[in-house]
């Protein structure tokens, strides 16, 4: 018996399951009283099947750009951890499917203050067939849901970057849903809900680039800072193991990104073309910014550069897909690949914070540069629900965003570095041991390897 109840063993794995079982039963019993919450009364004819086609195939498109993440990432981090970066991605994925449907959606977009959302929505209650008009009133409020679930599980992916190689899993699996739930959820509550004070204010986030890349970026810097640097630190891409997972997570997450940016339009229309055009623009405009300026730094044009600066591009490009034309497109990427590439070199050469895989240079600046830029460059005809900004005659709109960007970068460093302080004061320590560390953890912490040669 006692051997049946040591860890590891044949009894630990029975009684892991019982309480699994237990827990199954009591969910699902629950189950009785949200009958038909997530259903409702509706009107068929309310529901645009082309929209709502398109809302599906575009929250698909995101999806696929969480593990897109653990490819991008997994590529450039020592072969001994490739595995679980793309663990961490997967199962980020997963928590958040979970906090979502429980609370993390009510939060974000069911009313409230100016702050956060209310409990209305707990465990999708009434959120169902019918439109939300709040949102979009041609598809399906589960629909709606279940796109904007996809952001929500990409942006703590993004955060893994700053402490790949050694974050503690129990620790990495705590601190995202506390962070989704404490820091992600408001900010997605202050931009996009209509009672949302930023919102109120007039800021222009058209697909997250305060809400996503911003709050990921500024939660990067303040997680690489905590954890503290590797033992073998170097720059991005110099222990690189695997340059075609990098290559081909850049080319996934720009294939993803016509969902994440076009999607949020929220229908089958002129505006999500726009939005779609705009974005390969950007993304091309600044893969090739970054493969200039790594030719001149170097002498020889890096593929990484290449594949990091098309991410990049998607980056600044995403605040402002939605308010600002072809042109305006190709600045965007051109500036915000200079922005960035002149960031990762910073962190690098001048501040030597170890940010693993840059997640503050390339999120954060690149989140912030596109919202500023958007402050000049959107313009109201392309958008009716958006506004002007200086180039076209409204310098108060520059300024919204000024403002929008200070207190989404404030916010989320404060909050995360707090998450992270009360998570050490609990005795959840953040990085795995030394010796953990040196053997890798794809071996040491999950016992796979991610090539046997």
């Amino acid at each position: 018996m006692e051997q049946l109840l040591k860890p590891g063993s044949i009894g630990g794995l029975i009684r892991t399951s019982l309480w699994l079982l237990v827990l199954g039963s009591l969910v699902g019993y629950g189950a009785i009283f949200f009958a038909g919450a997530s259903a409702g009364v509706f009107d068929a004819n309310s529901i645009n099947t082309g929209d709502t086609a398109w809302m599906l195939v575009s929250a698909a498109l995101v999806m696929l750009m969480t593990p897109a993440v653990g490819f991008f990432y997994g590529g450039m981090v020592s072969s001994k951890n490739v595995v679980s970066v793309l663990k961490q991605s997967v199962v980020i994925l997963s928590l958040i499917s979970i906090q979502w449907v429980v609370i993390g959606y009510s939060l974000a977009f069911a009313p409230g203050s100016g702050i956060i959302g209310n409990l209305d929505f707990f465990g999708l209650r009434g959120v169902g067939f019918a439109p939300d008009a709040n949102y979009a009133a041609t598809i399906p409020a589960l629909v709606f849901m279940v796109y904007q679930l996809m952001f929500a599980a990409i942006t703590p992916a993004l955060i893994i970057g700053a402490f790949v190689e050694r974050i503690k899993f129990k620790t990495l699996v705590i601190f995202t849903i506390l962070w989704a739930t404490l820091v992600y959820d408001p900010i997605a509550h202050w931009v996009w809900a209509p009672d949302g004070w930023l919102r109120a204010l007039g800021a222009l986030d058209f697909a997250g680039g305060t809400v996503v890349h911003m709050s990921a970026g500024f939660s990067a810097l303040a997680a690489a800072l905590l954890v503290g640097r590797r033992l073998k630190q170097s720059s991005l891409g110099e222990n690189a193991n695997n340059i075609p997972f990098v290559i081909l997570g850049a080319v996934l997450l720009w294939f993803g990104w016509f969902g994440f940016n076009a999607g949020s339009a929220l229908t089958a229309g002129v505006l999500a073309a726009s939005a779609f055009v705009v974005t390969n623009i950007a993304a091309a405009a600044s893969a090739l910014t970054w493969a200039t300026l790594s030719w001149a730094e170097n002498r020889k044009p890096s593929a990484m550069s290449a594949a990091t600066g098309a991410v990049c591009g998607l980056i600044a490009i995403t605040p402002a897909s939605g308010f600002v034309g072809p042109v305006a497109a190709l600045a965007i990427g051109v500036i915000a690949g200079v922005v960035t590439y002149g960031a990762v070199y910073i962190r690098t050469n001048k501040i030597k914070i170890d940010d693993t895989l840059d997640v503050w240079a390339a999120h954060g600046i690149g989140g912030l540069t596109g919202a500023v830029l958007t402050g000049f460059f959107a313009e109201k005809v392309i958008n009716s629900a958006g506004n002007n900004g200086l180039l076209f005659g409204n310098p108060h709109q520059l300024l919204v965003q000024v403002i929008a960007v200070v207190a989404v970068g404030i916010y989320s460093f404060v909050a995360t570095w707090i998450i992270l302080k009360v998570l050490s004061f609990f005795k959840m320590p953040l990085r795995v041991s030394a010796s953990e560390e040196a053997e890798g953890l794809d071996m040491a912490v999950h016992g796979e390897a991610g090539y046997r040669l």
